[in-house]
């Protein structure tokens, strides 16, 4: 007598079967592209099969069927580029993330610099009912949180604004951070020592996190810095990313290989320290920048007090001279371009020599310092600053441990006049740097991009083309992938890249921008 078969017992048969079936349906097939896994391998030809937001099968998909098929002939195919230094601000206007997804990003971290959103997962959730056109994931700021608590006061925490401090970190930790930024460069983080962060750091270490800092000096003290912030690793217990590393001023040109050494030993110390970088020549940040810390404390009405006293406007002017001969400045005001004047917009890509000529004076260093001053009281600009050394950046890039960023800032055609890193890092990287001038093979750039980003922030089901991983992908043509943007003309958009994949939906098809929101809102620990 034949026993009737359970319901249980056909669910597992018609598993059994589905699993037997050589041809399932695709949601999307891949085609014989060159695929680089993300690895670092060499590239294989092959096919990728995709169902929903996954990569199902990677292999000969010849006598299988799709929704649709992408002829990848000719193409790299790439998992989706992760971006673990972007200035995200202004995503609740630009949601869609166009200027990062044609640069084929598919994932960016923000809350870099020691700034963040706050409350913080209340913004996650604010995310989340818009929706987003990439993935995006947040560190918490120590500089905001030291706002939060302290205001711009310099001088050291009491036990209880500790606690304060410490409380805020571990809620956003809890709430989906993926660890802390520092930047010790800028206010009021420039305030605080080393023990206060180490102390702050820990509470991310043991949720997990990791520690990105923009450094307390990437000129002269760039040195000392390394060694700072591998001390915060150490007494912190905590994976440390030297973020946008460089060494900036004439003096310090050169001077990369001895911070990369100090990563070298660190690591054989046992300590995980990495860094990431932009692949150009000059920097962005606000024209504060040149400004000593102690003269900004309190805020611009502070500023207003101090520079209205003779004797401190003379200490801060000679503060100012020496940033401008030595560190961003680059020993020229011609080096200083401004991007986003609100008070002067006929500013924008023009030059702090420039302004100076318009106003009838001589471009001296000492002028230049006096133009500061008042740009700051008007409200501050931001700027670009060219006083970095192409040797160094080339030397950084080809390091193990260094990750491509791009410090950009989502950005819309016409707003401002931007740094081109926003619109065209990562083709720059694979289209001047592998294509033109060899300083990495295309497997280790994309390992750079891909990989390395994910296995940093702790992304296990990103960045590598594998079956079972989430479908970020990227594929682009090796021979034609080259970003546009210039320093007199940063507002375009980059070429070469053909298809944008964001968790199994195309974001850009056949080089044409969707404007679909396929992104998640991730938190670490639940990504």
């Amino acid at each position: 007598m034949i026993k009737p078969i359970k319901p249980f017992s056909l669910f597992v048969l018609s598993l059994f079967i589905f699993s037997c079936d050589s041809n399932p349906n695709y949601d999307i097939i891949i085609s014989q592209g060159e695929v680089y896994d993300g690895s670092g391998s060499k590239a294989l030809i092959t096919d990728i099969g995709i169902i929903n937001s996954k990569i199902i099968k990677i292999g000969n998909l010849n006598n299988s069927n799709a929704r649709l098929i992408i002829d990848a002939k000719g193409l790299a195919v790439s998992p989706g580029f992760i971006d673990v230094h972007a200035h995200l601000d202004p995503i609740l206007k630009l949601s869609n993330c166009e200027s990062h997804l044609r640069q084929g990003v598919t994932t960016s971290l923000g809350g870099p610099d020691g700034s963040s959103p706050w409350p913080f997962g209340k913004f996650l959730d604010t995310l989340d009912q818009i929706g987003v056109g990439m993935n995006v994931g947040y560190l918490i700021g120590h500089n905001t949180v030291r706002k939060n608590v302290m205001s711009l006061d310099n001088r050291e925490p009491t036990i209880e604004e500790l606690v304060m401090m410490k409380s805020q970190i571990s809620m956003a930790m809890d709430e989906g951070a993926f660890g802390i930024s520092t930047g010790l460069k800028y206010l009021p983080g420039n305030f605080s020592e080393i023990q206060e962060v180490i102390t702050l750091s820990k509470e991310a270490s043991i949720k997990g996190g990791i520690y990105t800092s923009h450094l307390r000096d990437e000129g002269l003290g760039v040195i000392t810095s390394v060694k700072e912030a591998i001390d915060i690793s150490r007494y912190a217990e905590i994976p440390v990313v030297l973020t946008h590393h460089k060494v900036i001023g004439k003096p310090m040109w050169g001077k990369s290989s001895q911070t990369l050494a100090l990563v070298d030993s660190a690591r054989v110390a046992g300590l995980d320290i990495l860094m990431d970088q932009y692949p150009y020549e000059a920097s962005y940040t606000g024209i504060s920048v040149l400004i000593p810390g102690w003269a900004r404390a309190g805020g611009n009405k502070q500023f207003a007090k101090r520079v209205g006293n003779p004797s401190l406007r003379d200490s801060i002017k000679k503060g100012i001279i020496f940033n401008i001969l030595n560190d961003r400045g680059g020993n020229d005001l011609d080096r200083v371009q401004f991007a986003k004047v609100n008070w002067m917009p006929e500013l924008e890509g023009k030059t702090l020599k420039y302004w100076a000529e318009i106003k009838g004076l001589n471009p001296t260093v000492e002028n230049g310092a006096d133009l500061v001053i008042e740009a700051q009281l008007k409200g501050g600009a931001s700027c670009v600053f060219f006083a970095m050394d192409e040797k160094d950046v080339e030397n950084i890039m080809k390091h193990p441990q260094t990750m491509i960023a791009s410090d950009g800032r989502l950005v819309k055609p016409g707003d401002g006049h931007p740094h081109p890193r926003w619109y065209g890092t990562f083709p720059r990287v694979l289209g001047h740097y592998v294509r033109k001038k060899n300083t990495l093979s295309l497997s280790e750039a994309i390992y750079k991009m891909t990989l390395l980003p994910a296995k940093t922030i702790g992304l296990n089901d990103r960045g590598l083309i594998k079956e079972g991983m989430t479908a970020d992908i990227t594929i682009f043509n090796p021979e034609t992938i080259i970003d546009k943007a210039t320093f007199d003309k940063p507002h375009q958009y980059s070429v070469g890249i053909h298809y944008v994949m964001v968790n199994g939906k195309l974001a850009i098809d056949d080089k044409k921008f969707m404007n679909i929101k396929a992104g998640k809102v991730l938190r670490f620990n639940n990504k």
